[in-house]
């Protein structure tokens, strides 16, 4: 019988994981491990394995892999919704750069859903309690729960990323939404900004609520009232980002008393508002200065450039992973739940100081 044919599992040609170990005089755990989780076996054994693979033609099945062992490779992450969030590509971003990590660490990724609907909950779920992913890293959202089922219970790794969940024990990953906020609307007070409008998210939303605390502390330093902002929004998920913008300018028209600084808590809102702004015959930024909160690359491009707060969504992914892996071989670096990596403030031409 040809040792090299598909039995069981195994690779269904060419060299076997054996024949690898024999030509690189390590043990096949070694070569699993150097496989599976580069990091885990030193540099020298690692450069040994890969020329011995290399020399036998060893491509590696890397599910046939997991069965082998009883561990599954796989790591599922789990999205707020769907993949579309306009122009901000927050998303998009995010899976990059976590597929980058997972991949370097050896391992798999899958997005278990795109929608957050009951059947979706339910497969997340399956996925979890049936033993088919290794790990997860939930974006921005509430662990699934579905007739007593839980994520939480699953008995899985689990990383939040995008929302703090740090309090239930989770560990987080997140950016420091409330004092960048806070930062930017003082920088606004400081260029004599004194009326301010605020473009919400879902109300009771993690990201809202922080980016307007930001928005009332940074008032509050200044010895200016809160009465100060006036908000528009709050009953639109952030997908709706520039739905949020264009209600905001209808709302703005209403106002007697116009701001001269807009808040908006993701790029789509900023966009859409000042697209209906400009088409009413107001100026950006001499009759009105706008930042909004993300850091998509096309504000760079938006007429006039829009500033932004810039997520830090790479160093977040590739945090989220070390986390996650960590959790997975059973390595406790830090007794930090809760992991925050700075956000950036850009500031382009669409800020300025008030005319009056």
């Amino acid at each position: 019988m040809n040792k090299n044919k598909d039995v069981a599992g195994e690779e269904p040609s060419g060299a076997l994981m054996a024949d690898v170990a024999r030509l690189a005089g390590v043990a096949i755990s070694t070569v699993s491990r150097a496989l599976a989780n580069p990091g885990r076996v030193n540099e020298k054994t690692r450069a040994k394995i890969n020329a011995a693979a290399r020399q036998l033609g060893y491509t590696p099945n890397a599910m046939a892999r997991g069965l082998r062992v009883g561990k599954s490779n796989i790591i599922m992450i789990i999205l707020p919704g769907s993949l579309y969030y306009g122009v901000s590509q927050i998303i998009p971003q995010v899976l990059q750069s976590i597929n980058k990590s997972l991949i370097q660490g050896g391992y798999n990724l899958m997005i278990a859903n795109l929608d957050r609907d009951e059947i979706s909950e339910r497969h997340i779920l399956d996925l979890a309690f049936g033993g088919s992913v290794r790990g997860a890293i939930i974006l921005s959202s509430k662990l699934p729960e579905v007739d007593g089922r839980s994520l939480a219970n699953s008995g899985l790794p689990i990383v939040s990323m995008l929302l703090d969940m740090s309090d239930a024990g989770l560990q987080s990953v997140v950016t420091n939404d409330r004092e960048a906020v806070r930062d930017v609307t003082a920088e606004l007070i400081r260029l004599g900004h004194r009326r301010f409008f605020y473009l919400a998210g879902p109300e009771g939303n993690y990201h809202d609520v922080e980016r307007y605390a930001g928005v009332l502390e940074a008032l509050e330093a200044a010895g200016l009232s809160d009465e100060l902002v006036r908000r528009s929004g709050g009953h639109l998920d952030y997908q709706h980002g520039f739905d949020i913008g264009v209600q905001a300018a209808d709302d703005f028209a209403q106002l007697t008393e116009k701001p001269t600084a807009v808040i908006a808590t993701s790029d789509d809102m900023a966009i859409s508002f000042v697209s209906c702004i400009q088409r009413g015959g107001l100026r950006i930024p001499d009759d009105l200065s706008v930042v909004s909160f993300d850091g998509s690359p096309v504000c760079e491009f938006s007429s006039p450039p829009l500033s932004t707060i810039e997520q830090p969504v790479e160093e977040m992914g590739r945090a989220a992973v070390d986390l996650l892996l960590d959790a997975i071989d059973q390595r406790q670096k830090t007794a930090e739940v809760r992991t925050v990596i700075r956000s950036r403030l850009i500031l382009r031409e669409s800020v300025a100081a008030p005319k009056s």
